[in-house]
């Protein structure tokens, strides 16, 4: 199943408009840098933790290049959710100069 995709700059203004930005990278990436935006939900514990993932409104799915966020887009819209894959994940979110908050005293980063 193919689900479709949005660049990093449809993705910011989306997400700044108020739709859904599922973050499937691990805890360690999270926090040290993401959307503020964001909800993270690692692709690693989708399938335990799908009934957080809303089923009303289309939700937006990145990762660190959108590998795993292909995986889980494709997923979850096997399960029903109007799920759109990131291209180039928050690579391509930050090149853009999206916004990036971190969980430390360290400045934000995606690496």
């Amino acid at each position: 199943m193919a689900v479709p995709s949005v660049t990093a700059n449809e993705a910011i203004t989306l997400s700044e408009g108020g739709t859904w930005l599922l973050d499937v990278r691990e805890q360690e990436e999270w926090d040290r840098g993401h959307a503020p935006s964001a909800h993270l939900v690692p692709l690693s514990e989708l399938g335990a933790r799908l009934a957080e993932v809303p089923t009303d409104q289309q939700v937006l799915v990145v990762c660190l290049s959108g590998g795993r966020s292909q995986r889980a887009a494709t997923a979850l819209a096997q399960s029903g959710v109007d799920a759109v894959n990131v291209s180039g994940g928050m690579l391509a979110w930050s090149a853009a100069a999206g916004p990036l908050v971190s969980e430390g005293t360290d400045a934000a980063r995606v690496e």
